[in-house]
């Protein structure tokens, strides 16, 4: 077992992040929203990990809850379990998860100007971590920015630890906020949207970026989002999240060629494919559940063409349906997987 400065134990020989069977409800006035709805993952050094979904299927509900940043009240964790290395993190202390976000799990948020202070240089914020976290002084720490400003290839980084955000472009806000997420070299990244509201190019150059520095340091990397496009090209596995479940899972080139779910199949066809000839994209009908009010049985019935009588009455289990190309579980949750995946 290792023991983290914080005292926390963890075996080294676990898988790096685990999640099982993760419930997130959040309690308002007008009911309850199920946010999450038994989400279940597994991601392992220099893995990357793609949860896909429209906005609103539970995605960023569900790394704050991994983060455990989720406000109580009105957000509750009600099941499951958070293991990282082995060790339980929703039954830590507040002072214990402290020590565990930034020094083991970091998170990129998908809006770089709203969560970069706007009253604090870039430069204070990337140290902020090494004087909470390391106890530099403010001196060290600011030396530690420019190296991470440097590292996440920001020009000019000694000239520019001392600007403020809105000095900066949108593509190099988002780097700013890649170089505080690495700034202690955790071993788990979370990235919730970082290339929304970015050009194509800058996409592709954060992207590569993220890429460059996992294959540094051996970093799991669980990347959420809802452009497949940015999936395609850096994904290892995908989880596929539905009205707050995993409806399906497995390696990515074996759901993007031969999805098993028809929620899976309806992203596919909605987007436009260099190695897919068709004449017009079929859009998937209808709008995502409210989760106030999550439809009995399968959650995707009221928009899938595939329904019948039997998808109302039980929700479909996450069920293995073969081994993939990775040599792990292929699974789906779908009465009639066979037919979608014919």
């Amino acid at each position: 077992m290792a023991t983290a400065e914080s005292g926390v134990e963890f075996d080294p020989s676990a898988p790096l992040l685990a999640v099982e069977d993760l419930h997130v409800e959040f309690r308002i006035e007008d009911g309850t929203v199920q946010a999450v709805n038994g989400l279940s993952y597994v991601v392992d050094r220099g893995e990357t990990l793609a949860i896909l979904g429209e906005s609103g299927s539970g995605k960023s509900v569900s790394a704050q809850a991994v983060m455990g940043l989720i406000d109580t009240p009105p957000g509750y964790i009600t099941e499951g379990s958070v293991k990282f290395r082995g060790t339980e993190l929703l039954t830590l202390s507040e002072d214990e998860q402290q020590s565990i976000r930034g020094e083991k799990i970091a998170m990129i948020f998908q809006d770089a100007l709203s969560s970069l202070n706007p009253v604090f240089s870039v430069g204070w914020q990337i140290g902020e971590m090494f004087r909470q976290h390391r106890g530099l002084s403010k001196k060290a720490a600011k030396a530690e920015a420019i190296k991470a400003m440097d590292r996440v290839k920001i020009p000019d980084a000694a000239q520019r630890v001392g600007a403020y955000p809105h000095e900066f472009s949108g593509g190099m806000r988002q780097r700013i906020m890649i170089a505080m997420a690495l700034a202690l070299d955790p071993d788990v990244i979370i990235a919730d949207e970082p290339t929304t509201a970015l050009d194509v190019t800058v996409q592709a150059q954060v992207m590569d970026l993220l890429k460059d520095l996992q294959d540094d340091n051996g970093m799991g990397l669980i990347l959420i989002t809802h452009d497949l496009g940015v999936v395609a090209d850096v994904a290892d596995r995908l989880v596929v999240m539905y009205a707050g479940r995993g409806v399906e899972k497995g390696a990515m080139y074996d759901v993007f060629d031969d999805p098993a779910h028809p929620y899976t199949e309806g992203l596919m066809r909605s987007i436009p494919r260099s190695d897919v000839h068709v004449d017009r994209l079929e859009p998937i009908r209808g709008n995502p559940p409210d989760l106030l009010r999550i439809p009995s049985g399968c959650a995707f019935r009221t928009r899938c063409p595939y329904a019948t009588e039997a998808c109302a009455e039980k929700v479909p289990p996450l069920i293995e349906i073969g081994v993939g190309s990775d040599g792990l579980p292929r699974s789906t949750a779908c009465l009639r997987w066979e037919e979608v995946f014919r």
